[in-house]
């Protein structure tokens, strides 16, 4: 029994690439991209005309073959390809999504189409003085053999969706990225279109100086294109580098194949929910052995240790589990997790265990990514309000149905309307009470003053409407509203079309109590000490006090507030700051 509940010894073999490891991919792969826009930029100048794509060209070559770029891009060549190689090694299985599956065969694919275009002009250039010229490729690639044209193109293309995938998969849970997202998709969508119609342009030029062989002839000479001798050797050359390339894949996918027949022998039994058991070999990761035998696990982040949506709860076993990783013992830590609880993407179990998924299945990434930030749920500074109608309860029950229906909708589009004019969300409406977020996408100190003009506002609308629907109503409409600014989480939560941008957490719970708060004190607004911090508001000649609030230990200071239109001066001062 002792030996079992002893703490297990890291698993022999290959885990996954270290921290610094995926960090040297993505600058490379950075590196590699910038290289490839430049290029796709250069050839869009086409559009403008063969003189300017040439003019172009000499601006490119002084970034990328002056000694630094060119060490900068042979580097991050090596680099990618090599952290690509060890990557596949490290592979436990091949079931994938298939966004996923694409990058891979695109970044096998991309070398060996590369290899001639390489050789054939910046290897020629350093060896032979070739001057691989706008021009000169043009009459090749478009008159002479537009095969080879079409190969380029279609290689420029798969190295540009390449690294968009790699950049939007690294870039799509950053909080600021939704907000530039449709940008950068036109962004990613017209460059490759502008270099290929630059192409066309350019090749079309080029065709009418080609009717005439002698400008054909000079142009081979002006770029003192290699002799037959010196051709022979550069496809030696590449033939010699796309050998090397397929060897080093072969070399990869057999290490990896023996690897698997080593480890077929130590294998681990994981209990899913249902009895389900499924075996693996040890250096699987739990959501590893979920992908190979087809059983659903969410994860936002596909697997790499950026979120938490993948997170198990370890029934047994739980004790001769390895311990958690810098990058699992990080997203454990901002959970506060319980022991027992670990990340299916970074877990890799060494004996047998039974779990139990935390988070369903249903949870769809594609929704996610809509709003990496917010959908996936993020914790956030921001003001929260909650306002109240007064008294409608004795209003509503002498009116008819329709007439209640009618009234609530003009009350929510008053209301509404007010906090979205302050900039705020109105993220709910129940009964006759309204729920609304500031500074969601924004600075907290921004979030309290957009809340308390709102507050400002709403009362003005309130009376508005109350003098509009007059001979309907016994009495003027009231408003009690409620302001607290703290942390929250922050996402959209629900169903389908009943899914909404929300906020949970002890600063919603607060908000609320100080809403209800408003009757006590017969006042129109409750603000916390918070709100009037963060929003540099000049306090002086308001009612404080310290309240106790439901759910809440401490005590709260609060600010009481008669008559919200107080406000209207210090809101001016607020603006001045």
């Amino acid at each position: 029994m002792s030996a079992v509940l002893a703490p297990a010894a890291a698993p022999k073999g290959p885990r996954r690439q270290s921290k610094d490891a995926r960090r040297a991919r993505i600058a490379s792969g950075v590196v590699l991209f910038v290289f490839v826009a430049s290029h796709l930029v250069n050839h869009s100048l086409g559009l403008i005309s063969l003189a300017a794509m040439e003019a172009g060209r000499w601006a490119f070559l002084a970034v990328w073959r002056n000694p630094v770029g060119t060490t900068l891009l042979l580097a991050a060549i090596t680099v990618h390809v090599a952290l690509a190689a060890w990557s596949i090694y490290l592979r436990r299985q091949w079931r994938m999504p298939l966004w996923e599956a694409m990058q891979i065969g695109f970044g096998i694919l991309i070398p060996v189409m590369l290899v001639d275009h390489v050789i054939g002009t910046r290897i020629a250039h350093a060896l032979y003085g070739f001057e691989d010229s706008y021009t000169t490729l043009m009459l090749v690639y478009w008159v002479l053999k537009p095969e080879i044209g079409i190969w380029q193109s279609v290689l420029l293309l798969v190295a540009w969706t390449h690294g968009c995938m790699g950049i939007h998969y690294w870039l799509r849970m950053r909080p600021w990225y939704s907000r530039i997202r449709m940008v950068l998709y036109t962004f990613v969508v017209m460059l490759p279109l502008l270099a290929l119609l630059g192409f066309a342009q350019a090749g079309r030029f080029v065709a009418t100086l080609a009717v005439d062989p002698i400008w054909i002839r000079e142009t081979f000479i002006d770029a003192h294109t290699p002799d037959v001798m010196a051709a022979a050797a550069l496809r030696n050359m590449g033939d010699t580098l796309k050998t090397g390339l397929g060897v080093l894949l072969v070399v990869t996918f057999t290490a990896r194949a023996l690897r698997y027949l080593v480890e077929r022998g130590s294998s681990v039994r994981i209990t899913y929910p249902g009895a389900r058991v499924v075996s693996v070999p040890i250096g699987f990761s739990i959501l590893e052995a979920s992908r190979q035998e087809r059983i659903p696990h969410a994860s936002v982040c596909g697997g790499r240790g950026r979120c938490s949506t993948c997170r198990v709860r370890v029934l047994t076993g739980a004790g001769a589990l390895p311990p958690p990783g810098p990058t699992e013992a990080r997203v454990l830590a901002r959970l506060n997790a319980t022991p027992d609880v670990r990340l299916a993407c970074q877990l890799r179990p060494v004996h047998d265990l039974s779990i139990m998924p935390l988070i369903p299945p249903s949870v769809l990434t594609a929704d996610s990514l809509d709003h990496p930030g917010i959908m996936a749920g993020r914790e956030k500074e921001v003001c929260v309000m909650f306002a109240d109608l007064r008294g409608f309860t004795k209003i509503a029950e002498k009116r008819l149905p329709y007439d209640v229906v009618f009234l609530l909708n003009r009350y929510f589009e008053t209301v509404g309307g007010a906090v979205e004019a302050a900039g705020g969300i109105p993220n709910q409406f129940i009964g006759d009470g309204v729920m609304a977020l500031f500074g969601v996408h924004g600075q907290p100190e921004d979030g309290a003053r957009d809340a308390l003009n709102a507050a400002r506002v709403m009362h003005g609308a309130i009376a508005g409407l109350s003098a509009e629907l007059h001979e309907a109503l016994p009495t003027p409409l009231r408003l009690g509203i409620g302001l607290h600014c703290g942390p929250a989480v922050v996402g959209h939560m629900g169903r389908g079309v009943a899914a909404y941008l929300t906020a949970v957490g002890d600063t919603v719970n607060t908000a609320s109590r100080l809403q209800d708060q408003t009757k006590v004190f017969a006042c129109e607004l409750i603000i916390s000490d918070q709100v009037a911090i963060r929003a540099g508001l000049d306090v002086t000649g308001f009612q404080r006090e310290e309240i106790t609030v439901r759910n809440r230990a401490a005590p709260i200071v609060v600010w009481i507030i008669k008559d919200v239109q107080a406000l209207e001066g210090r809101m001016k001062s607020m603006e001045a700051v």
